[in-house]
């Protein structure tokens, strides 16, 4: 049971190995953990080597309101807050709350004299116009890399998960069709009762979650930069969503600015669908891509321009996107013991926590009690035994 000291909640025994150590599966290696699961986290690369070390961090109670999503979202974006609560001390990971506007940037129009409405002084470029979006009550981030690899220490040193270095080969079924073990590509066996595959944009590399669904990877470029100035908050916690026009009649692009609480400004945009490489190691940015984040940049603020701050990172990433735009979460068809957890697009660092709290009650009791999964069940894929 749970004590007053965060002890786990239950004595179970059962093993159970996860593949993939991005935000969902260490999100669902966590909780499993915290249930008193016996945990292997089987992870190709490294803790939040991909899209979880390399995304924004944006999280939102509402946006995904009047959508299956919905339950999944406002149930994250507070075990998102209870966490910070219980983890964010000397170890932060950057969560805190942020006003979120929508704002309009012209290059090619002077920006007119007189106040900016509810544009923060940073904000001192080509922007025209802005509004808010969300408040400090209904928006608010984490770093997304900090918070992963911290939520993954807590489950090894608190709960006793253990990580494995290693690519995930085959998963291992038994004659009356419940998994037995994963199969690394090396020959390693890692025995398991149950499996969760939280592989991402990699699920289109296993045959046995492509044959029932598409995930496909949409890559996203991002900078990081840091403004040379130190006053303090001279960054105000405050999100953009920009519609950015380079020319007069040109379709906008939309790329986001997020400052973050540890002084850097993170900047991504230019999205294209592509195939994903078999390593997370070899993706790599368009350099035409990181130029133009870069004219986003020097044209929202002075303080971002070169000159007046350093480049941390210039970088990119695959999210995880399915044909009907919702996320695969449940136990796979015909495979019993072996569940799956991909597909949540750009809302994965969002929904980690409720994902991962309520696939653990599926794997360790058999049903949820944190939010509704029946809509985000494979299962939905399948038609008269065919895939949909």
């Amino acid at each position: 049971m749970l004590t007053s000291s965060g002890e786990r909640e239950t004595t179970s025994s059962k093993k159970v190995v996860v593949c993939g150590g991005g935000v969902i599966g260490v999100c669902t290696a966590y909780y499993l953990s915290k249930l008193g699961a016996t945990v292997t986290l089987i992870e190709q690369s490294s803790i939040a080597c991909a899209a979880s070390g390399k995304a924004g961090g944006f999280l939102a109670l509402d946006w995904c309101d009047n959508g299956p999503v919905s339950s999944l979202a406002r149930a994250s974006f507070n075990l998102h807050r209870s966490l910070s609560s219980d983890l964010d001390g000397p170890s932060s990971y950057g969560y805190r709350p942020l006003t979120t506007l929508s704002v309009i940037v012209n290059e090619f129009t002077p920006v007119k004299p007189g106040p900016r409405g509810v544009l923060p002084d940073w904000v001192d470029g080509s922007a025209q116009e802005g509004k808010q979006i969300g408040s400090d009550q209904s928006t608010a981030q984490v770093h997304p890399g900090l918070f992963t690899k911290r939520l993954m220490t807590e489950a090894v040193d608190k709960y006793g998960a253990e990580v494995v270095i290693g690519k995930v080969g085959v998963v291992e079924v038994g004659e009356e069709g419940r998994v037995k073990a994963v199969v690394l590509s090396d020959g390693r066996v890692v025995e398991a009762d149950s499996v969760v595959l939280a592989l991402g944009p990699w699920s289109s590399k296993m045959v046995m979650l492509s044959s029932l669904f598409r995930v496909y990877g949409m890559k996203a470029h991002s900078i990081v930069l840091e403004p040379i100035s130190k006053e303090p908050a001279l960054i105000s916690a405050h999100a953009l969503f920009l519609s950015y026009f380079q020319s007069p009649g040109d379709r906008p692009l939309d790329p986001d600015v997020y400052p973050r609480p540890t002084g850097e400004v993170y900047i991504c945009g230019m999205s294209s669908t592509e195939e994903v490489p078999d390593n997370p190691e070899e993706v790599l940015p368009y350099p035409d891509s990181i130029k133009t984040l870069k004219r986003v940049a020097e044209n929202v603020s002075s303080h971002l321009k070169e000159g007046n701050a350093q480049v941390i990172a210039e970088q990119a990433c695959f999210l995880p996107c399915t044909d009907d735009g919702n996320p695969v979460i449940g136990e796979l068809p015909g495979s019993k013991g072996c569940f799956v957890a991909t597909g949540h697009s750009c809302w994965g660092i969002l929904n980690g926590p409720a994902t991962g709290a309520a696939l653990a009650e599926l794997v360790v009791h058999g049903q949820t009690s944190i939010v509704d999964l029946s809509p985000f069940s494979p299962s939905r894929f399948v038609v008269t035994g065919k895939r949909r």
